[in-house]
């Protein structure tokens, strides 16, 4: 079992983690297209200008990082924009980025279109993980909503419409339910964070045939762009309900829903119950662990890693070198803004592996 990282506000217990062998990392291959400039080499006072993009799911953290790192390393200046990780991974394999980040590992056909633009193994590194939750706005007097598997699956489906329906109420016995439309907020734009919950739904709920991925036709609901579109939408709209990371709706003050487990326990979101559904995992060499319907009794059901996306090789010497001192930082002095905010850190020794991965595989051309 793996030592994991504690903090004073609660257990980071991704303890018991298990990495499968052979992990040594690839050596770094000479790519036919160079990866990007995507970040200005050149500029105010001869600053390092560096960019990246994808997922909203990390945003609120990766944003804090790049804020606190540029104000620590004035001669680096990193950006990075939540434009959903399908707009990342795309921009990622175009090269018009330093870095993308995504909430899915990358699927066979976009390492294929890697391959075929570099010549090279993309490199996907997780350096947090979260909890999918069920945001509400059923104004101020429902406050903790408990939904069984049955609830959110008929929720997602289409088949529950108001929410008094019984399959709701039966769990929620001193509950007063309004008999208010049920109003499901959805993403619109390619997402990682739909990846994760659609990838638990069709786990969850046995009749459910809208398939998995970033993007999905969704059986019910209306469209939002990004984490922040779907918690703007649950906050405007009274009788709403939407998923989103734990981030936002903490940030945001919103309701969320205690949510049935596989092992049958009714279980709030939190970054300790989060935690505990990594545990005793076997990662896998490539990192893209997934874990669609956790186990354990107190393992809250809907969390996932997300990842940054890198390149083997950069034009600019300072640049590969930049972004290996920003991984670095964020997996150690970082560390401290993502407990904060309510993300889940990796364990030390995924760290120490995502350190030798970058060291190893990301070179100067």
């Amino acid at each position: 079992m793996l030592n994991f990282r504690k903090s004073a506000r609660w257990i980071a217990v991704f303890s018991g983690v298990v990495f499968a062998t052979g992990l040594s990392a690839c050596q770094p291959q000479a790519a036919n297209d160079a990866p990007p400039a995507g970040g200005q080499t050149g500029g105010q006072a001869g600053r390092l200008f560096i960019s990246g993009a994808g997922a909203s799911f990390p945003a609120p953290l990766y944003q804090t990082w790049v804020t606190s790192y540029n104000q620590q390393n004035p001669d680096v200046q990193f950006s990075y924009q939540s434009i959903g990780s399908g707009a990342g991974v795309n921009q990622y394999i175009a090269g018009t980025v330093d870095f993308g980040a995504t909430d899915e590992p990358l699927t066979d056909e976009e390492r294929q279109r890697f391959r075929a633009k570099y010549n090279a193994e993309p490199i996907q590194v997780p350096l947090v993980g979260g909890a999918i939750v069920f945001a509400y706005n059923l104004g101020g007097n429902v406050n903790n909503l408990r939904l069984s598997r049955e609830a959110y699956c008929g929720i997602v489906q289409g088949d529950i419409k108001t929410w008094n329906d019984s399959r709701i109420a039966q769990q929620n016995p001193n509950v007063n339910l309004p008999n208010t439309p049920v109003s499901f907020v959805h993403r619109s734009d390619g997402s990682g964070t739909t990846f994760l919950f659609t990838n638990h739904i069709a786990a969850a709920c046995p009749n459910w045939t809208a398939g998995v991925g970033k993007s999905i036709s969704f059986p019910t609901g209306i469209g939002a762009k990004g984490n922040e579109g779907v918690t703007a939408q649950v906050q405007q709209t009274q009788g709403a309900i939407g998923y989103v990371e734990y981030v936002y709706a903490r940030q945001n003050n919103l309701n969320t829903a205690a949510l049935q487990n596989r092992a049958g326990q009714f279980v709030e979101p939190s970054p300790e119950s989060a935690a505990r559904v990594l545990e005793g995992q076997t990662i896998p060499q490539n990192f893209a662990l997934e874990i669609p319907d956790p186990t354990g009794q107190e393992a809250y059901p809907i969390v996932g890693l997300t990842w940054l996306l890198l390149y083997n090789q950069y034009d600019n010497p300072a640049k590969a070198t930049a972004i290996k001192n920003f991984i670095n930082w964020a997996l150690t002095e970082g560390e401290q803004y993502a407990v904060k905010l309510g993300y889940v850190p990796v364990s030390q020794e995924i760290a120490q592996r995502v350190q030798t991965t970058i060291n190893e595989q990301i070179a100067a051309r």
